[in-house]
C-alpha cells in the first residue's frame, strides 16, 4: 500500500512530465504504425507531394487537436465576444495578455506534431519518399545525367540498392532525414530546457510557494467540483419538485451571470494583492466589486497552471 501511495504521489508531482511523455509515446507509436502500415511510396513524379502529405499533414492535424484539448483555449475563447456585443469585436484586437496566453498554448500544442516529425524523420520513410521527387535533391544528385537517372531517383523508396549505386558522393536520404531529425530534437530540447529556465527564473514567488500555489489549486477545484455538483443537484431537485407537485419554488440563491464571469476570467497576478485563484480574488474584494479586483499585471508563463488545473479539472 506504501507503495502505491509512493507512486501515486509521484505521479501527482509529475503530472505535467509526465503527460507530455504519454503524449510523445503515443504520438510516436501512431508514427510507426502509419509507416508501417499505411504508407506505401508512389515511386514515381508523385513522391514529393506523397511523402510531404504523410510528414506535415498529420503533424498539423496533431497541432489543431492541441488547441482543441488545451483548457486555456476555451477559457481564453468562452464569452470573449457575446453576441449583443459581436459588432464590437474585432479578432485583430487581441490584447498583449491573451497573446501571452496563445504563445503557451501554442507551446504546449507543438509536443505531439514535433514528436510526430521527429520520429518520421528517424525512420526516414516520408522524409526518403519526399526527397526522392524533389526538384532540389534532383539537380544534386543526377546532374548531366538524363531522364534515367531521375526514374531512378524516384524508385529509390522502393528499392534501397539503388541510393547506393545513384551516388557514393553525397549522403543516402536516408541519412539526410536522420541527421535532421537528430538536429530537430536537439533543438527542442535546447529550446524546452531554456524556456524553463528563464520561466522559474522570472518567477515572482519562490520555489516552496510555487509548491504550495500548485496544492492550493488543486485541492479548491476539487471542493468547487463537490459544491458545484452539490448546488446543481439541489437546484435540479427543487425544479423537478416543483414541476410535478405545481408549486412556487422556495427561494435558492445561485451565483449570477456576472459572478460566473468574475471569477472565469483569466488569472493576472499583481504582487502587491497577492491571490492564488482568481474565486481568491473574488472573495476578497467584495464579490469582484472592488477596483482591485481589476488591478493585475500580465500573467507570468510560471504562473500559468492557475488556468489550467481549473479548466482541466472542469472537462473542457
Amino acid at each position: 500500500m506504501e507503495r502505491l501511495r509512493g507512486a501515486l504521489d509521484f505521479c501527482i508531482r509529475h503530472q505535467t512530465v509526465l503527460g507530455y511523455s504519454t503524449v510523445s509515446l503515443l504520438t510516436a507509436d501512431s508514427e510507426q504504425i502509419f509507416s508501417s502500415v499505411v504508407f506505401k511510396c508512389p515511386c514515381n513524379s508523385g513522391n514529393m507531394l506523397y511523402g510531404s502529405v504523410f510528414l506535415i499533414v498529420p503533424a498539423f492535424i496533431l497541432l489543431l487537436l492541441g488547441y482543441m484539448v488545451n483548457a486555456r483555449t476555451w477559457r481564453l475563447l468562452t464569452g470573449s465576444c457575446p453576441l449583443e456585443k459581436c459588432h464590437d469585436c474585432s479578432p485583430w484586437g487581441t490584447c498583449a495578455h491573451s497573446c501571452q496566453v496563445l504563445v503557451l498554448v501554442t507551446a504546449r500544442a507543438l509536443v505531439a506534431p514535433l514528436t510526430w516529425i521527429a520520429v518520421a524523420l528517424l525512420s526516414s520513410n516520408f522524409y526518403t519518399c519526399a526527397a526522392s521527387g524533389n526538384s532540389l535533391i534532383k539537380d544534386l544528385i543526377c546532374k548531366d545525367q538524363g531522364q534515367e537517372c531521375q526514374n531512378l531517383l524516384f524508385k529509390i523508396p522502393c528499392d534501397e540498392k539503388l541510393s547506393r549505386n545513384i551516388s557514393s558522393e553525397l549522403l543516402s536520404l536516408q541519412a539526410q532525414s536522420q541527421l535532421i531529425g537528430w538536429f530537430l530534437i536537439a533543438c527542442i530540447m535546447t529550446v524546452a530546457l531554456i524556456s524553463t529556465c528563464v520561466s522559474l527564473s522570472c518567477s515572482p514567488v519562490s520555489y516552496l510557494q510555487l509548491r504550495f500555489w500548485k496544492i492550493y489549486s488543486k485541492k479548491e477545484q476539487e471542493l468547487f467540483e463537490i459544491k458545484a455538483k452539490e448546488h446543481a443537484t439541489n437546484l435540479a431537485e427543487i425544479n423537478t419538485n416543483c414541476f410535478f407537485e405545481a408549486t412556487d419554488p422556495a427561494p435558492f440563491h445561485t451565483p449570477s451571470n456576472e459572478d460566473w464571469k468574475k471569477i472565469s476570467f483569466l488569472y493576472t497576478f499583481n504582487s502587491q494583492e497577492q491571490y492564488y485563484s482568481m474565486i481568491h480574488k473574488y472573495v476578497n474584494t467584495n464579490r469582484g466589486n472592488s477596483a482591485k479586483f481589476e488591478e493585475g499585471c500580465q500573467n507570468p508563463t510560471v504562473l500559468g497552471f492557475v488556468d489550467e488545473t481549473h479548466a482541466i479539472e472542469s472537462g473542457f
